[in-house]
């Protein structure tokens, strides 16, 4: 037989997405009967609201099921415009959106219209999955900055700035945070924004969980700290979280008017426009009752601040308690270099492997996320299974020896 063809090089240099292989592995064991609880999925949940549901079948009925605009149909993008005037004050025009394939979609535009081989990326690290490989597939270089557990994964300016070069050419900010849920102070945004602005860096925010935040007072922002940074900043946003549309698969980026037609030429060679409902329903989200988001967080702070208490009771264990998002991020350290009946617990993928497999709780290792002490658990679930849970979660400790 001849061999196997070979693959690209940059697919041998990344992994697949480990929450979703997670999530996939807990549904395949939930299917062939295992009581799993799945704590791994980034997801609200909640229902679409009704209306937004509505309007996407609306859409098909009146025949919006063609090719639309490679950005979108104007109208989303206008709306997006006009959402970012009303909730923050900041002016773009249709011409500076891009509606995109989910907000990864968006991600990985931005990464291959800006990055030439050999240009470095700052990501802080605990960061999402797959902003490194994304960075990788464009021939960047991801350079990881990493967040203390003490400061609330609040970003150290003097840290930062050990890890720039002449070679970084932009920054990943996540605020608030997926996995910590922890939200970047001013102090650090103002410090970020004066080194871009000085050295000319593109500043990527992702903010994708703005609306999920348990502060009382504005959530800080890097637009806020300068208006110059405008003309160095793409907003990446979407409403798969505020709007539980995860599976509607419609993102949105923002930014200088050079950069999205860049990103909209990237998009026109992959996947040309988003799915045409789904963007008439984002329209009924963005346009309609902005309420839905604060129902939701109803629900989340009490499931929360359980999960917090009940994570911080366990000998050992420590967790910060996010100001935003859907996950708790606790610190399972103490229990590294234990086992069970043999099998050593040597990090955070082992951890999350015998939580699923002894305790059947699906979580997801913090070495995904570049945190190895830590595991992820998303509370975008009910109470009742949370509570479950984390019973099962301290018996599997007890268990370790």
């Amino acid at each position: 037989m001849p061999e196997a063809i070979s693959l690209a090089s940059r697919v041998t240099q990344i992994a697949p997405s480990p929450t979703l292989a997670v999530n996939a592995k807990a549904k395949a064991l939930k299917a062939a009967g295992a009581d799993i609880l799945n704590f791994s999925v980034g997801e609200p949940d909640f229902d679409t609201p009704a209306h937004v549901s509505a309007a996407g079948k609306k859409a098909i009925d009146d025949g919006h099921t063609r090719y639309t605009a490679v950005p979108g149909i104007p109208e989303l993008r206008q709306a997006v415009a006009d959402r970012f005037r009303a909730d923050h004050g900041w002016s773009y025009s249709a011409e500076q959106v891009q509606i995109c394939c989910g907000g990864k979609h968006g991600l990985y535009n931005v990464f291959q219209a800006v990055l030439n081989p050999g240009d470095e990326v700052l990501i802080p690290a605990p960061y999402w999955v797959s902003y490194p490989p994304m960075v990788q597939l464009a021939g960047g270089v991801p350079v990881i900055v990493p967040l203390e557990e003490k400061d609330n994964f609040d970003l150290n300016p003097e840290i930062l700035g050990r890890y720039a070069t002449e070679r970084t050419r932009m920054i990943v900010i996540n605020s608030p945070s997926n996995p910590t849920g922890s939200l970047l102070s001013a102090g650090a945004l103002e410090a970020i924004g004066k080194m871009a602005l000085e050295k000319g860096w593109l500043v990527i925010s992702d903010d994708i969980y703005e609306t999920i935040t348990y502060l009382d007072g504005k959530l800080p922002h890097i637009l806020d700290v300068d208006a110059r940074l405008k003309e160095q900043t793409v907003l990446m946003n979407g409403v798969s979280k505020s709007f539980a549309m995860t599976g509607w698969r419609i993102g949105y980026a923002a930014g200088p008017e050079h950069i999205i037609k860049a990103m909209n030429k990237i998009q026109s060679q992959s996947t040309s426009n988003p799915s045409s409902p789904a963007q008439y329903a984002a329209l009924a989200a963005l346009t309609g009752p902005q309420d839905f988001p604060a129902e939701m967080l109803k629900a989340f702070r009490p499931r929360r601040d359980f999960f917090v208490a009940d994570l911080r009771s366990i000998p050992g264990v420590s967790c910060v308690n996010p100001e935003g998002a859907f996950y708790v991020f606790p610190n399972f350290s103490a229990y590294y270099g234990k086992s069970f009946q043999g099998k050593p617990i040597n990090g955070s993928v082992a951890l999350a492997d015998y939580f699923l497999d002894e305790a059947q709780v699906a979580s997801v290792p913090g070495a995904a996320f570049g945190a190895d002490p830590f595991v992820r658990f998303s509370f975008a679930t009910s109470m009742e299974v949370i509570e479950k849970g984390m019973q099962r979660i301290k018996e599997a400790l007890a268990r370790l020896t």
